[in-house]
C-alpha cells in the first residue's frame, strides 16, 4: 500500500466540515511603549494656535426679544405756539398806493425785436417719412472739415515717411550697382524684357496649340509620353511667364 494515499475506510466517503485554523496572535511591537512615551513628552497642547482666549458668553446674556430692533429718538413736547410761517396781514394794513412807472413797455419791447438779432432756426435732416428729426451738424453731412487750414495738406510724418523711403530705396539701388559691377551683372532693359515676356507666350501658344491638337483617345505609351512632355514645358513656361511679369528689374549674368 502506497503510505501516502490515506487508508481506505468507508468513514472518508462522508462528507465533513472544514475546520479553519486558528489565526495566529496579532504582532505587536515590544517597542510601543517607548514609543507612545516619546511622543507624548515632544506634544504640547494647543503649540499651533494657542488656547482659546475668547470670552465664554454668560447664560444670563441671552437674545431677547426686540433686542435687534433700532430704538427711536425720545419724544419732544409740541407746542402749537410756536408759529412757524408769517403772519398774516390785518386787515387794517393797507399796501402802498400810487407808485407809478414812467417807462413804456410797449415801446421798449418792441424797439428790442427791431434791433435785436434774429434768431435762426437749427439745422436739422429727416431721414424717415414718419418726420424724425435729428440735429444735422453731429450727423457728419455738413462737410465742416474742408474749411480747416491744413484740409488738403500731406501731413509732416507722412512726408518724412516718404523722404526715408525714398533714401532708402536710393541706397538700395547703389548698394545692387555696386554689387553688380562686382560680379558681372548686367540689368535687363524694359524693352529686352518685354520681347522676352512676348517670346515666352508665343512659345507658350505653339506649344498650347500643338497640345489642343492631340488625340482625344491616349491608348499608346508614346502619345501619354508625348501628351506629358508637352505638359512639363507648358509648365516651365507659365512659370516663367509669372516670374518675368511679377519683377520689374531683371539682372542676368554678363558673359560677354
Amino acid at each position: 500500500m502506497d503510505p501516502t494515499c490515506p487508508s481506505e475506510c468507508i468513514y472518508n466517503l462522508i462528507p465533513s466540515d472544514l475546520k479553519e485554523p486558528p489565526q495566529p496572535p496579532r504582532y505587536i511591537s515590544i517597542f510601543k511603549a517607548t514609543v507612545k512615551d516619546d511622543m507624548q513628552k515632544a506634544k504640547t497642547a494647543t503649540k499651533t494656535m494657542g488656547p482659546a482666549k475668547v470670552e465664554v458668553p454668560s447664560p444670563k446674556d441671552f437674545l431677547k426679544k426686540h433686542s435687534k430692533e433700532k430704538t427711536l429718538p425720545p419724544k419732544k413736547k409740541f407746542d402749537r405756539n410756536v408759529p412757524k410761517k408769517p403772519a398774516v396781514p390785518l386787515k387794517t394794513d393797507h399796501p402802498v398806493m400810487g407808485i407809478q412807472s414812467g417807462k413804456n413797455f410797449i415801446n421798449t419791447n418792441a424797439a428790442d425785436v427791431i434791433m435785436g438779432v434774429t434768431k435762426k432756426p437749427k439745422p436739422i435732416y429727416v431721414d424717415k417719412r414718419t418726420g424724425d428729426k435729428h440735429d444735422l451738424e453731429p450727423s457728419g453731412l455738413v462737410p465742416k472739415y474742408i474749411n480747416k487750414k491744413d484740409y488738403g495738406v500731406t501731413p509732416e510724418y507722412i512726408c518724412k515717411r516718404n523722404e526715408e523711403i525714398k533714401k532708402a530705396q536710393e541706397d538700395y539701388d547703389h548698394y545692387i550697382q555696386e554689387n553688380l559691377k562686382k560680379a558681372a551683372m548686367k540689368r535687363l532693359s524694359d524693352e529686352e524684357r518685354e520681347a522676352v515676356l512676348q517670346g515666352l507666350k508665343k512659345n507658350w501658344e505653339e506649344v498650347h496649340k500643338e497640345f489642343q491638337s492631340l488625340s482625344v483617345c491616349i491608348d499608346s505609351i508614346p502619345k501619354k509620353i508625348r501628351k506629358q512632355r508637352l505638359e512639363e514645358e507648358m509648365k516651365q513656361l507659365e512659370h516663367d511667364i509669372g516670374i518675368i511679369e511679377k519683377h520689374k528689374i531683371i539682372y542676368i549674368a554678363n558673359n560677354a
